[in-house]
């Protein structure tokens, strides 16, 4: 796969890193030894289980898939031997699987605990069947072969290996939280609300990690992440952009920065206002997205208006764009029966163009982009209210969303646009059709074509994610990330391969 676009400034980050030649602050933890540090994140998992959605990208600390994605994109083993392939047909996918491998509980590893996985996804209520859709079956082959059959061929089928994968007996057992993995990490400690802690498993296949404790610090708001990082007690965190700026030339810090396939956008679902698709075009024409960007994300992110981010390239489509045209807006508007009023407030009958936006509270990049739209929606006569909510809150109407995937297309845009129908679900179902990567990534650019003359949404741009770290290890990578940031990807993707400086 192609390399990923936009990460020259995340190595020149690296190098800074490599230069530090200085002693070592000391980390959070107060281990002089460097192998433990804290981190701090905004959001906590429901669940450790990745038949839960757990770590849905890999990377799981306490679980190992068959396979991981590597820094840009390609597929490596892990618990499989060597790389799957697919039959003749594409319809069925053999796995060959390491022998020297044992789960956390001292129980060895093999076919059965892969079947038993993937099994568990396929009864109808499991969290992740969507996602799973085209898998029909699984059978072991022998104790370190594994048999893959499904439904229809599946261009992206290997990507979705990096499931964790569990115990059989603890499948079977269905205990309390945390489930036994082979991962590089055990959990040590679950406050719930506060805090993770992972310690090293010393058994692990691969060799032990030498950060023996990462304790992972579940602090939602932005503010108090970044004044915890001034006050050394955190060694590093994720943090809007404007925030993380003024760590920059700090001695024994570095701010690095992720590009994303992560796309935040505001969504209109069926409605009076919302629903209509004179409001869903004018809206989308009447934002400035590269302004936006500077203002409500100082400058660190690429403006979009389509569903596919710039960094799957290879989908993109270039010659397709929403863009800024107040004067077209409010035409769009006059035409569907959206009349201004002395106020400027447009309604159509007793129907006044107004609606609230919901977002994570003490979200700051949330709030700023809200802000930011709003602006943008009065200029052509709707009314916007921002409504800030807990986060993980399963607000109903408009609000700001965050979707994407880092590695293929169809996993983020098949379960949002479907449902609209018509040349969008057309377009999708024909990227599901073939496995040819011409004919797939030619569907996913008649998608976003089809996308600029009807929006279902407002996508308004790719943040580029800012992380501060203590300069205090090695082994650091970058990853392009999805949305949000967890323990488990951005910075943090590879931290079994870190080491004290």
């Amino acid at each position: 796969m192609p390399i990923l676009p936009r990460l020259v400034a995340v190595f020149a980050a690296v190098l800074l890193v490599a230069a530090c030649t200085g002693e070592p602050t000391p980390p959070a933890s107060g281990d002089p030894e460097g192998t433990s540090l804290v981190i701090g994140v905004a959001d906590e998992p429901e669940s450790l289980d990745p038949l839960r959605g757990y770590a849905p990208l890999g990377a799981a600390k306490v679980f190992d898939g068959l396979v991981e994605h590597d820094p840009v994109r390609a597929l490596r083993p892990v618990l499989a031997a060597e790389l799957p392939g697919p039959s003749s047909d594409g319809r069925s996918w053999t796995v060959r699987l390491r022998d020297d491998v044992s789960f956390s509980d001292g129980s060895a590893f093999d076919s059965a605990d892969v079947v038993a996985t993937y099994r568990a996804l396929l009864v109808d209520s499991a969290p992740l069947r969507s996602r799973f859709w085209m898998l029909a079956g699984v059978e072991a082959i022998d104790k370190t072969t594994v048999r893959f059959d499904l439904t229809r061929p599946y261009a992206a089928f290997a990507d979705l290996l990096v499931l964790g994968v569990r115990s059989e007996s603890d499948i079977r057992a269905d205990p309390a939280e945390p489930p036994v993995g082979t991962g590089p990490y055990q959990v040590a400690e679950w406050v719930k609300g506060e805090r993770l802690v992972l310690a090293a498993n010393q058994a692990y296949f691969a060799g032990a990690p030498a950060i023996t404790k990462v304790t992972v610090e579940f602090v939602p708001d932005d503010e108090v992440r970044a004044q915890r990082m001034r006050e050394g007690k955190l060694d590093g965190t994720e943090l809007p952009a404007r925030l993380a700026t003024g760590f920059a030339g700090v001695n024994g810090l570095a701010v690095v920065e992720h590009s994303s396939a992560g796309l935040l956008a505001v969504s209109l679902p069926d409605g009076p206002v919302t629903g209509d698709p004179a409001v869903r075009l004018a809206l989308n024409l009447a934002v400035d997205r590269e302004a936006l960007v500077e203002r409500a994300l100082g400058g660190r992110g690429a403006p979009t208006s389509l569903p596919v981010p710039s960094a799957l390239a290879e989908f993109v489509e270039p010659g397709a764009a929403i863009k800024p045209d107040l004067a077209r807006a409010r035409e769009v508007l006059d035409a569907a029966g959206w009349a201004a009023g002395g106020d400027g407030v447009r309604s159509k009958g007793d129907t006044l163009a107004a609606f609230e936006i919901g977002y994570p509270v003490a979200d700051v990049t949330a709030r700023d982009l809200v802000a930011a739209f709003a602006q943008a929606a009065r200029e052509i006569g709707v009314t916007i209210t921002a409504a800030p909510t807990p986060r993980g809150s399963a607000a109903q109407g408009p609000r700001l969303v965050a979707f994407g995937d880092p590695v293929d297309p169809d996993l983020s845009l098949y379960p949002l646009l479907h449902p609209a129908g018509g040349d969008l679900a057309a377009a999708l179902d024909a990227a599901r059709a073939t496995t040819d990567p011409a004919q797939r990534a030619a569907a996913f650019r008649a998608l976003q074509r089809a996308y600029a003359s009807a929006p279902t949404m407002v996508v308004l741009a790719a943040p580029t994610h800012s992380y501060v770290m203590r300069e205090n290890w090695t082994g650091y990578e970058p990853v392009v990330d999805a949305t949000g940031a967890d323990h488990t990807w951005g910075a943090w993707w590879n931290l079994q391969r870190w080491a004290p400086r």
